[in-house]
């Protein structure tokens, strides 16, 4: 400092100072102020405002809904015997949520539980189409083994458990796959067309059979329960249970001890078998054979038993009652003779004359009886008893096929007989329609074609529960009822409804004596002493308390190259060649029960397929409450007697008759 200089004081400005920590302090409370609004702000939205969002979200990861199965109706036959239950089972389930290496998880799995190609199969594509958080079967069927091995080693497991639940079981085994199915696994294309609500937690549904026809029945609808878990997700306890209403039980109208006795009558031969109550349309039995065994596919068929299954020879897997159809052969005759009378074509008195080999006027083709040189001078009864085609040839053409049609229509051929079991083809019932939808380039309907249409070959197929059907329409006179399985149903622990089976129609016998007239001639088939008689020496009759009438029917499975007769009579031979039906019904003046049966391979009708329909009367009579009669012959007087046969002129002199000359004429079968 220079000398004389005034030294220059500075002084603290408290007042600034003071005035500065003011705003500072006012700033840093006003942010305070606002950070707490903000606090109680975010407080309010959380605690008020959206209190009871929040308070679910927190409910929901203590507490986890888990949908309960019902259980499946029970399937009972109509005496009550067990056909389809629920047996308690283990499975093994995964939690794929809780799972985070899953395809070592499944490795290290494999270790302790064995899980085959098919279990992983299984599990991988049912894995895709469910929801992360829902559980998904691994292996069904635990064995005790299975369970201790895991219970050892469940800690090593997260997500994986084992799960108690209902299995279905079938006691009957094959015996009665064909009619009430099986259940599998639901798949893919199940749950696109499945209500999600009403199966929650359900892995089976209804794959063939009643199981898939009474699904909706059968099914129930599911409950749930409320479980607290803890952070892993186990179960610590159920808060609430709402339980789930059980499916409906079905009962049967087939007795299992006829269906047995169907099913041991074939004796291991492809066939099929159905008997009918002609007074309500009620199913007593219905057997295909060969059959299988329907618990194979409940959790999941294995590749093996599978590809044994569809590439068997035989073909278990074919329901031949229902979707297999054949040429009806003489079966039909009965019925063609009705319509001959129904439409005033021929009353039962007028005869034809048979040679051996009928002639359409103006043709060189001709069309045999069975009989070599025919069976002579023949009216309805004798043209029922010994199938004498000629007459029928005859008649085929007086009728015309579009009468022939509708009268057959009338009856349910060619068309699905109602049966409430799913999968009924319609066979083919032989009409102009028909023949100018499947053959467009040939439209034209020949005199020919109606000529073997008249004895069930050429254009003819029919399943055998169509040809019962009709048999059960005839027997009952007239009056149709469509074919039924199911009798009645009921809730657990209440008493049965039985389901009602209306007529689906008046009558169509429009005069009793008609169906009397033939009704006779098919009791003739049984009782009669002609040779010539379709079921001479059969004994089909013998010992028998009720008064049956029946008819065979042998159709060719393939077209004949000639006019020439067969002389080869061996019976294998013969087998190879033809399908052996056998229709019957009892009481014959008041019908109870309607059976058709059908053999693949039969050399004759009524010696082949007749023996096994006598075997299903029998046992059914024994179920009546009776015992099966013993084998003895009727009384002279209740056999019916025989007719005079005439001896055939020789071929040479064979009477061409006196129809109008047709356009033209095609090939076709003509055995019985």
């Amino acid at each position: 400092m220079k000398p004389g200089a005034k030294r220059l004081r500075i002084y603290k400005d408290t007042r600034g100072e003071g005035e500065l920590f003011r705003r500072r302090a006012f700033a840093g409370f006003a942010l305070i102020l606002l950070g707490l609004c903000a606090l109680v702000g975010r407080y309010v939205f959380l605690q008020v405002l959206h209190h009871d969002e929040f308070a679910t979200r927190s409910v929901n990861n203590s507490v986890k809904p888990r949908a309960i199965p019902p259980a499946r109706g029970l399937i009972y036959d109509r005496n009550g015997v067990l056909l389809a239950d629920n047996v308690p089972a283990f499975r093994l389930e995964v939690r794929p949520e809780l799972v985070q290496h899953m395809n070592d998880t499944l490795a290290e799995l494999s270790k302790v539980i064995p899980l085959d190609q098919d279990d992983l199969d299984a599990f991988h594509k049912q894995l895709k189409q469910s929801r992360r958080f829902d559980s998904v079967p691994l292996k069904m069927r635990l064995t005790e083994d299975d369970i201790a091995r895991f219970a050892v080693n469940r800690w090593r497991f997260p997500g994986v458990d084992v799960v108690p639940y209902l299995t279905r079981h079938y006691p009957m085994g094959a015996l009665f796959a064909h009619v009430v199915g099986y259940v599998s696994r639901i798949d893919a294309d199940d749950m696109a067309n499945l209500d999600p609500d009403r199966y929650k937690g359900t892995t089976h549904i209804g794959r063939t059979g009643l199981e898939r026809s009474y699904e909706d029945l059968l099914h129930g609808t599911p409950g749930y329960e409320l479980d607290e878990v803890n952070a892993d997700g186990r179960v610590q306890r159920v808060l609430e249970t709402h339980p789930p209403v059980p499916g409906k039980n079905l009962y049967l109208s087939i007795d299992a001890r006829v269906q047995q006795a169907a099913q041991d009558a074939f004796e291991g031969r492809p066939g099929s078998a159905v008997a009918i109550d002609p007074r309500n349309g009620q199913m007593l039995a219905m057997v295909s054979v060969p059959s299988f065994d329907p618990n194979l596919f409940v959790n999941g068929i294995s590749s093996v038993d599978y590809k044994g299954l569809i590439t068997a020879s035989d073909k278990p897997l074919i329901n031949r009652a229902l979707r297999a159809a054949y040429p009806p052969g003489s079966t039909v005759k009965p019925f063609m003779a009705l319509a001959g009378l129904e439409y005033g074509v021929r009353t039962p008195q007028d005869s034809v004359f048979s040679s051996g080999v009928f002639y359409i006027p103006g043709q060189a083709r001709g069309y045999r009886d069975d009989q070599r040189y025919g069976a002579g001078t023949v009216n309805l009864y004798k043209a029922i008893y010994a199938s004498v085609n000629t007459y029928f040839y005859k008649l085929a053409l007086d009728l015309g096929i579009d009468r022939v049609s509708e009268f057959m229509g009338s009856y349910g051929f060619g068309q699905p007989s109602g049966v409430d079991l799913p999968g009924e083809v319609s066979g083919i019932l032989p009409s102009r329609e028909w023949k100018a939808k499947h053959s467009p380039k040939e439209r034209n309907w020949y005199p020919g074609e109606t000529v073997i249409a008249g004895i069930g070959q050429g254009y003819w197929s029919v399943t055998t529960t169509q040809l019962a059907h009709a048999l059960a329409t005839f027997a009952g006179r007239g009056v149709p009822y469509a074919p039924r399985v199911v009798m009645a149903t009921a809730d657990v622990g209440k008493p049965s409804t039985p389901l009602a089976n209306a007529p689906v129609g008046p009558s169509l016998i429009k005069n009793m004596k008609d169906w009397q007239a033939v009704n006779e001639g098919m009791q003739l088939v049984i009782y009669s002493n002609d040779p010539l008689s379709t079921g001479f020496g059969t004994k089909l009759g013998d010992g028998f308390p009720y008064r049956l009438a029946g008819k065979s029917g042998t159709a060719e499975r393939f077209s004949r190259t000639s006019n020439d007769y067969n002389e080869n009579k061996n019976t294998a031979y013969l087998a190879a060649r033809h399908r052996a039906w056998f229709e019957a019904f009892t009481p014959a003046e008041d019908p109870r029960i309607a059976v058709v049966t059908m053999l693949e391979a039969g050399a004759w009708g009524a010696k082949d397929a007749g023996p096994i329909a006598r075997k299903i009367l029998d046992t059914w009579l024994a179920a009546q409450g009776g015992a099966v009669p013993p084998h003895q012959p009727l009384p002279e007087s209740a056999i019916a007697p025989a007719s005079s046969a005439q001896t055939p002129p020789a071929p040479e002199d064979t009477p061409q008759g006196d129809m109008p000359a047709p356009d033209s004429s095609t090939a076709g079968d003509d055995v019985q």
